[in-house]
């Protein structure tokens, strides 16, 4: 047989293990909005032998006009998941093709291009990611509340109540992943009433940016079903704390499996090696850029700031440092061996924050950088003209500044690649600017009670 009859066949007859009766062909566009065909098992050979055609101009941003030709998407068959909540369903990510050829706009397969890079020079890029979100229903004015009316503490963290009344859906998405094979290890109340967080193990970039996909998909369908809704946003509510995206980061040998990162005898006392700290000093050095990935909407950058870290108030990082276990700073050490990036929110395209922190982190490394002492203050009250005595760079305060800086990287444009119309990242920013620009046009209820009479 040849390859392709091969797959089909060994994709065939999983299917038929496991009950499956539909695939979705899922795919990502620029904003990390999950896409699909539902193909019949039947119809298996659509799948193996090319693929599902997409219009592409239709999807979202992936770079195409009504004129072009269709977008092909090409599963991996090693992204096989079984949709738990859905018996006879199962889920494959696929890469796009047109005309025969990968398209440079897809995200996954930019991330697929810097993987392939670390792993020439003998590297595996591991990640973790901690997804928090809130659980909500449309209010009858069509605004959004905590779904959970009985939510109210004015410091929720951790409440076992909070957990119990949520206990039902909560479980269900564990042991959905648990199935799934993804080995969750904790679910908690986090900081916000009606916010919740569930962690499961990380993996080689890839896998943790598909299981992403997946899990904020699932986590949404349960909670449709349940008469909720589910939102990764960053910031839905002005007056509590905004949903992170925290990615723990790790560099491993190709060959030996060794963890690059780990350093028990470091004289900082963080346990992490040399090619750690530079690979830190690379998140910094490109953090204002790095935003515009990272941190990808305009209310992302309402989540930003300083503020006395209460509940309700914001645990998210103002500025690009490192520290220990202290959650103030943009980059803490929780442990020896890995480093956690706080300056991600959860409307980030996993496949393109993954691509631009690892080119941002290698970047640190190639150049040798130092990022200098931990810092040990509580950022979120140390005052401004000691920030700025130290030298401690801002993270950028609205989208379009992050778009001009990405812009400026010469790092992250080479990263992300060329497509068609000049660089990803030209292509990108001009995406994020058309956001700005579109949230700024709106004149809101604020302005309107601020200045319709003031002059």
């Amino acid at each position: 047989m040849t390859g392709i009859e091969t797959a089909e066949a060994d994709l065939r007859a999983r299917a038929e293990s496991d009950g499956v009766e539909f695939f979705f062909a899922m795919f990502v566009d620029l904003h990390g909005k999950p896409c699909a065909k539902m193909i019949p098992v039947q119809a298996l050979s659509v799948l193996t032998g090319g693929g599902a055609g997409f219009a592409g101009f239709a999807a979202g941003p992936m770079g195409q006009t009504p004129a072009d030709p269709d977008m092909i998407a090409v599963p991996d068959l090693d992204s096989y998941t079984l949709a738990p909540w859905q018996p006879g369903l199962a889920v494959v990510q696929c890469d796009i093709h047109v005309e025969g050829e990968p398209w440079p706009y897809t995200p996954r397969l930019i991330l697929k291009g810097v993987l392939e890079r670390a792993r020439a020079r003998g590297l595996v890029y591991n990640v973790g990611c901690e997804a928090e979100y809130f659980l909500v229903r449309r209010t009858d004015d069509g605004g959004i509340t905590v779904a959970d009316p009985l939510d109210r503490s004015g410091a929720p963290c951790y409440d076992a109540k909070g957990l119990t009344r949520m206990y039902e859906h909560l479980t269900t998405v564990s042991k959905y992943m648990n199935q799934l094979g993804w080995s969750n290890y904790a679910n908690d109340h986090e900081d916000a009433n009606g916010q919740f967080e569930q962690n499961f193990a990380y993996s080689d970039a890839l896998t943790s940016a598909d299981r992403l996909i997946f899990y904020r998909y699932m986590v949404h369908t349960l909670a449709h079903q349940a008469g909720m809704a589910a939102t990764f946003m960053p910031k839905p509510f002005a007056d509590l704390t905004g949903n992170g995206l925290h990615m723990h980061s790790s560099l491993w040998d190709a060959q030996t499996g060794a963890e690059l990162f780990a350093d028990p005898a470091d004289p900082r006392g963080l346990g992490l090696s040399p090619m750690a700290y530079s690979y830190a000093a690379g998140l910094i050095d490109h953090a204002q850029a790095l935003a515009a990935i990272t941190c990808p909407t305009v209310n992302s950058y309402k989540r930003f700031g300083v503020g006395a870290p209460n509940s309700g108030a914001t645990w998210a990082p103002a500025y690009a440092t490192y520290g220990g276990n202290n959650r103030t700073q943009m980059l803490r050490i929780p442990e020896g061996g890995r480093i956690e990036n706080r300056g991600c929110d959860g409307s980030a395209n996993p496949y393109l924050a993954m691509a631009a922190q690892l080119a941002a982190g290698l970047d640190g490394i190639d150049r040798e950088l130092d990022p200098g002492e931990p810092n040990r203050d509580n950022l979120h009250v140390l005052p401004a003209g000691e920030v700025a005595k130290r030298g401690i760079k801002s993270l950028p305060p609205t989208l379009l500044h992050a778009a001009d800086a990405l812009v400026a990287d010469e790092v992250l444009r080479e990263a992300l690649g060329k497509t068609p119309g000049g660089d990803y990242v030209d292509y990108y920013a001009k995406v994020k600017r058309e956001e700005f620009q579109a949230w700024h046009s709106v004149v809101s209820d604020w302005e309107t009670s601020r200045y319709l009479t003031l002059f």
